[in-house]
């Protein structure tokens, strides 16, 4: 069986972290890693700097951000080296759209003989802000309280480039707008996947 790293990509609060256990608990053998885990250790960061908790600021893009893509990307590899699949829930935003990023991470796995596959999960900006709502979580207060203005600067958009046409299985856009969507969804991903 071929290696995979699998990524569950999307605006936030689309349904990547629900979609990404139900997929880890569905696969077998299959590494979890979640970019959120991350997030107490950014706190600190935050808390020792002397600057308010806000993933949305200057300081944290500057200062945090990339480094949390770094870490999670860096265990990720690491784990291909126990076991054949991992899956990384998080929002690559910037990275899914940077062509150079993406070569550059398929030449990474393409060493360890694994491949690169990409679910994008696709959800309507309404339902977006209604999980949002029901969350609660303060990583959103700040995209709540200028949601317009947040919303504007999200890309909903399928970005294509994660879809490699000379190979099979590499990307999959799983709907998430509703139950129905979810299940029917799930059921082709996993296909999909146990196929390749």
């Amino acid at each position: 069986m071929e290696k995979k790293l699998i990524i569950v990509t999307s605006p936030p609060a689309c349904g990547k972290t629900f979609i990404s256990k139900e997929l880890s608990k569905r696969l077998k053998h299959v590494v979890y890693l979640d970019k959120d885990t991350l997030i107490p250790l950014s706190k600190q960061i935050f808390a020792v700097a002397g600057q308010p908790y806000d993933r949305s600021s200057r300081f944290f893009e500057e200062n945090i951000r990339n480094y949390e893509y770094d870490c999670i990307v860096a265990l990720a590899l690491e784990a291909l080296d126990y076991d054949d699949i991992v899956l990384i829930n998080a929002p690559f935003t910037r990275e899914i759209r940077d062509i150079d990023y993406i070569n550059n991470f398929r030449a990474k796995l393409a060493e360890k003989n694994a491949k690169l596959v990409s679910i994008w999960v696709k959800t309507s900006p309404e339902i977006v802000h209604e999980r949002m709502i029901k969350r609660n979580s303060d990583r959103d207060t700040w995209k709540l309280t200028h949601w317009d203005e947040y919303i504007s600067g999200c890309n909903f958009t399928v970005p294509e480039a994660l879809d490699n046409p000379d190979v099979n299985g590499d990307f999959f856009i799983f709907n998430n707008d509703n139950d129905e969507e979810f299940e029917a969804s799930m059921k082709a991903c996993i296909d999909m996947l146990e196929t390749e």
